[in-house]
């Protein structure tokens, strides 16, 4: 995957601020626009009451109180605003604890198998053809069926679509409903807001960014680091970097690479800073790639030099082609062609 020059240097500063993508996982969710309250699929209307059976009484475990909780007398509701961001696994697990809470979570089984045809339409997977109409139809009928999941995919696609009042509002369903991939998406969208919407902006991320969102967590960092509309804390930033760059967030290993070569924020640590740096190119962050192909050319590793520099030059990096034929000119006839078939045979490591 092509990346651009990251951060740029034309600025004050390295660093700068995430390009709002429409690719991946960590995608964007939806939710009513006007709405502020979570989202109630009419599949549950008149239920509120409805209750899973409580547990025979023979099986309480003798000398246990009264007051234990049963959560087998959850409202069926709650339990399925609960089970909203639950994965398949985790959802077939939970039908699996009595008979009423199979009962309640129906609803969102079959919006897990909606989302798996939206997700074939969207990708062309298993034989299917692409199809976006189709894609937005199966997500839109999960997320009736309460699948903030279905929300974010939903919201992705009108995002995509231009129709960005539409994703909104499902980003802030599936947001409400405590999905971080929703809440991270809701963020990013009041940032980019005319005017932004810097403190709810901030509120969502910080909620993703608890709930493991290494996204969030990245973009988080960017507005403690940068002080835009907020209290400038590169402490703070450090710490959501390196949670970002250990969730496998390839902009945050980068920006920690800078921030312990530069010592801002982090104790001035070069070996910490090559490492991360590494990190970031064999990941796949071009501008990571050619630093480091520069470093390696500095201490006579030509051959993996090379390598790093035309992986940064197929990706953009101009600069990089200029230092990589100053070291072709250093290595023999076979030992070019090898770092070629090595270029070839390259595969990033996986990144969020």
């Amino acid at each position: 995957m092509k990346h651009r020059t990251w951060p740029s240097r034309s600025g004050a500063s390295r660093f700068s601020s995430l390009p709002f993508s429409n690719t991946g996982n960590y995608d964007v969710s939806t939710k009513d626009s006007t709405s502020k309250t979570p989202f109630k699929s009419s599949v549950y209307s008149g239920s509120s009451i409805r209750r899973c059976s409580r547990a025979s009484s023979d099986s309480t475990p003798s000398g246990s109180s009264s007051r234990d909780a049963n959560f087998s007398t959850l409202p069926y509701d709650i339990l399925a605003k609960i089970a909203a961001s639950f994965n398949l696994p985790n959802l077939q697990a939970a039908s699996l604890v009595c008979r009423s809470w199979s009962e309640a979570l129906k609803p969102l089984r079959e919006a897990m198998l909606l989302l798996s045809w939206g997700k074939r339409f969207k990708h062309g997977k298993r034989s299917v053809r692409p199809n976006i109409d189709k894609a937005l139809d199966s997500f839109l009928k999960a997320a009736a069926r309460g699948s903030a999941l279905a929300m974010v995919d939903a919201g992705l696609i009108y995002w995509q679509m231009g129709e960005k009042e539409k994703a909104i509002a499902l980003y802030q369903r599936a947001a409400e409903l405590g999905d971080p991939a929703g809440q991270c998406n809701l963020g990013i969208a009041y940032l980019q807001a005319e005017p932004p919407k810097t403190k709810e902006a901030l509120k969502w991320l910080y909620k993703a960014s608890v709930g493991g969102n290494a996204r969030a967590q990245y973009q988080l960092a960017l507005c403690l680091h940068r002080g835009h509309k907020v209290n400038c804390n590169i402490k703070e930033a450090t710490k959501w970097y390196f949670k970002a760059a250990e969730g496998g967030y390839v902009r945050a290993m980068y920006n920690i690479s800078l921030c312990y070569s530069s010592g801002e924020g982090l104790a001035h640590n070069l070996q910490l800073a090559r490492k991360w740096m590494k990190r970031a190119a064999d990941h796949g962050h071009s501008k990571a790639q050619y630093e480091h192909g520069l470093y390696l050319f500095s201490k006579g590793d030509l051959m993996k030099a090379v390598v790093y520099l035309e992986l940064a030059t197929r990706a953009g990096e101009i600069a990089a082609a200029r230092v990589k034929n100053v070291v072709l000119q250093q290595l023999s006839a076979s030992s070019q062609d090898h770092a070629m078939l090595l270029v070839d045979r390259w595969r990033g490591l996986p990144s969020c």
